[in-house]
């Protein structure tokens, strides 16, 4: 882990990624380097992923929500978490940060309760054998989307 990265007083926002499973991390570095911002990419395990001197690689440790922890603990203020995780979206969003998932779709105080509502009602029907947890492949155009929906934040925070 590169400790000195980001610990200058923040000025710009500062992406926060939660790694394992994003699909959608090459995008991210891309609009992190055109905007000279520092990326926190947090996961449990090593990625190899080429980076730049403004990417922190985190590896955290296996236990439950560890990840999140290490996110939710730090993000805030002017902050974007990039992250499918519906609880760690809340936690963060209480913090003040902003909130996309990985389809660009934002998660925002308005619908994070219906999120967390459908999680756990998913999670219900998948306990009784009712559906199973496939979910939709990821497309070009969810990646395209993630992309326009991240820079034009980005733009929005630099104004």
């Amino acid at each position: 882990m590169n400790s000195n990265v980001g610990m200058e007083s923040k000025t710009l926002a500062e992406i926060y990624v939660d790694g394992d499973a994003c699909p959608v991390k090459e995008e991210i570095l891309k609009v992190a380097y055109r905007h000279d911002l520092v990326v926190h990419l947090v996961s449990n395990q090593w990625l190899r992923l080429p980076v730049g001197p403004k990417v922190n690689k985190v590896v955290v440790s296996d236990g439950f929500d560890a990840a999140d922890d290490w996110i939710a603990e730090r993000a805030g203020g002017s902050d974007i978490v990039i992250t499918g995780d519906i609880p760690l979206a809340e936690r963060c969003l209480k913090a003040g940060a902003l909130v996309l998932g990985a389809n660009g779709k934002p998660f925002t105080t308005d619908n994070i309760g219906m999120a967390m509502a459908m999680r756990s009602l998913k999670a219900d029907l998948r306990d009784m054998g009712e559906i199973s947890g496939h979910n939709a492949a990821f497309s070009k155009s969810n990646r395209s989307n993630f992309l326009n929906a991240l820079e034009n934040h980005v733009q929005k925070l630099k104004r």
